[in-house]
């Protein structure tokens, strides 16, 4: 339960930084952006830290939870931890925070099934208990909801927002010729 903590309270750190004028936290899906970037950054340490380490989870934990039908499970832990830091980045760079929120959704639904094998199969994280299946699907469906709201475009202050019948018009100046 210590990942969706995180999250929450970034994303109210955050957000709270808005609220004090730092204009980089002004809206609620830039905040999501940031805190889902803190929480992945966190998640994606364990996929490259030594098993000696039991403090927190490490990458022989997360082997473990890799489904029997995945090819190289050592090299696909690898790499999704890379994909996780990618992502983190890709939220809090502004120009590129749609399509890293998007990358991240198919990302966590790809995850979805090792959380699923890893309840199932009773796989611990640093020696300690199990995560129940109960918690864990909530858990991704949290993190694609977070990704999913980053995604989103706050309309900036003093620009017209756009409608669903198209783009925002500018006000014309209508010019009387009798003048």
């Amino acid at each position: 339960m210590q990942f969706p903590l995180v999250l929450l309270v970034a994303l109210l750190t955050f957000r709270g930084l808005g609220a004090l004028g730092v204009t980089r936290f002004a809206s609620w899906p830039a905040s999501a952006a940031h805190a889902l970037a803190v929480m992945l950054l966190m998640t994606a340490s364990a996929h490259f830290v030594p098993e000696s380490v039991t403090v927190m989870p490490n990458h022989a934990d997360l082997v473990r939870m890799v489904p029997p039908f995945v090819p190289f499970p050592g090299v696909m832990v690898y790499l999704t931890g890379v994909f996780e830091l990618l992502g983190a980045v890709g939220l809090v760079v502004a120009g590129t925070r749609r399509l890293a929120a998007l990358a991240l959704v198919a990302l966590f639904v790809m995850l979805l099934p090792a959380n699923v094998y890893a309840a199932l199969a009773d796989v611990p994280f640093a020696g300690g208990e199990v995560t129940p299946l109960w918690l864990r699907v909530p858990e991704q469906i949290l993190y694609i909801a977070f990704a999913l709201w980053s995604a989103t475009r706050a309309a900036a202050k003093g620009r017209p927002a756009r409608d669903a019948a198209g783009p925002a018009r500018q006000p014309t100046m209508i010019r009387s010729s009798g003048s």
